[in-house]
């Protein structure tokens, strides 16, 4: 459970009365309880602007019900939903909250629904800025299995931030409470960013633990088949489970447009600045891949755009910053006690300086045994002709984003015995 300069930013004592005693009485009362992180995701703040193009615009969930489809990759009989109101300039006011098998598209399945509780009570709201666990709720969550998370909002909600590239399709209904509706016929509003739910956790065996892949568009996904759970750390789950590895979630926080060093208008804080928050806090987290850095690399030739510009800054940054960069993240995540996999930027098809960063990075990630190990995503997708740019069958399109199969190639590029290992350090 986490609450951020709760005091501050409560604005009136009778919201903050509420949101303390909610907030604090959400923590486990089982001592014995071993939560772990089985599904994730990060925020970014949406622009603030009046003239926002609409691929920044969020759908209208004022006293409407918001249901979204998640996929856990552990299985348990007890779960908590994490809540965040990051970035949020008004209280997150939710008023039922309930999880479901999913049933395809906007359906939930008959059987087996709960409702989520915050001490006690359906109704809860969480102050700007401010994060907050479910009590336990008991239901079966199966690993690899969609469910439905269905939230009836307060009247006045509006949606600040999101994580925006989901690949996951989710709903909206008309106005009114359908959290407890089977059917999907009322959830008519399609949508593919994720909200307020920022993490699922179950009550796991001991021993076992998440794995996070943090990084930028390509850990995120970015041009995977929507609604297929076809980016790279899904098909890592999937390899896990099948080589009878059923104690090590694999969750995923990276965020499209993402910099290392750098925050944005629309990809979010700089991964420096959101590692704890996103990846070192969540529940049972013990290992991780790093892929980031370029977007970093790429911003500072972007033009610059009056209106919208989300490239901004358009820092210039050499391969010296982002090892030092690394090199902060690694401690962190050290202290933390969790063991740091980096891996190799891969091929983008850029201009010759731009490039000369790139290799002189990946050298620096595979030789210098700053990380616990390495994973070689360049070596796993690169043209064996051209090093620079991917194999035609592991290009979506774009020369930068891996297809669907090159993201089930950089799982394969996962050594598994070894991240497998350091889960259980």
């Amino acid at each position: 459970m986490t609450i951020r300069s709760l005091a501050a930013a409560c604005g009136a004592a009778l919201l903050c009365q509420f949101a303390v005693s909610s907030t604090v009485a959400a923590a486990p009362s089982d001592s014995s309880a071993h939560w772990v992180t089985a599904w994730a995701t990060a925020l970014q703040p949406i622009p603030q602007r009046a003239d926002l193009p609409p691929l920044y615009r969020a759908p209208d969930v004022a006293g409407r019900t918001v249901r979204q489809i998640i996929y856990p990759t552990l299985s348990g009989k007890s779960a908590r939903i994490h809540l965040s109101n990051e970035y949020g300039k008004t209280p997150l006011v939710i008023e039922d909250l309930r999880i479901a098998r999913s049933a395809g598209g906007a359906g939930a399945s008959v059987g087996g629904e709960a409702r989520v509780t915050f001490n006690g009570k359906g109704a809860v709201s969480i102050p700007p800025g401010g994060a907050l666990d479910s009590d336990p709720v008991a239901i079966d969550i199966a690993e690899g299995a969609p469910y439905a998370v269905s939230a009836f909002m307060g009247p006045e909600q509006r949606v600040g931030a999101w994580h925006r590239v989901s690949s996951q399709i989710n709903y909206v209904s008309v106005p009114g409470n359908h959290a407890a509706d089977a059917a999907g016929a009322a959830f008519r509003g399609r949508f593919t960013q994720y909200v307020w739910v920022t993490g699922l956790s179950v009550d796991a065996a001991p021993g076992t633990a998440a794995i996070a892949a943090i990084g930028d568009s390509i850990t995120d996904g970015m041009r995977s088949s929507v609604n297929q759970n076809r980016r790279w750390p899904d098909a890592l789950a999937r390899r896990l489970t099948g080589a009878g590895n059923r104690s090590a979630a694999v969750v995923n926080l990276g965020i499209s447009g993402n910099r290392l060093l750098n925050d944005s208008p629309c990809y979010g804080d700089a991964l420096m600045s959101r590692l704890n928050r996103d990846v070192l806090e969540r529940p049972g987290v013990k290992a991780a891949v790093l892929l980031i850095g370029i977007n970093d690399i790429n911003f500072a030739a972007m033009p610059a755009r009056s209106g919208l510009d989300c490239d901004f800054p358009h820092a210039s940054v050499t391969a010296a910053d982002l090892i030092a960069g690394y090199q902060r993240v690694i401690a962190a995540a050290r202290r933390a006690g969790v063991t740091v996999f980096g891996a190799t930027l891969t091929p983008a098809a850029l201009p010759p300086q731009r490039e000369s960063i790139r290799l002189a990075v990946n050298q620096w990630i595979r030789s210098s045994h700053a990380f616990d190990g390495v994973v070689d995503f360049d070596a796993a997708l690169r043209d064996p002709v051209e090093p620079d740019r991917l194999q035609h069958g592991f290009d979506s399109g774009d020369h930068i984003h891996p297809s669907d199969a090159g993201y089930a190639a950089m799982a394969q590029a996962v050594p598994l015995d070894a991240l497998a290992n350091s889960t259980r350090k």
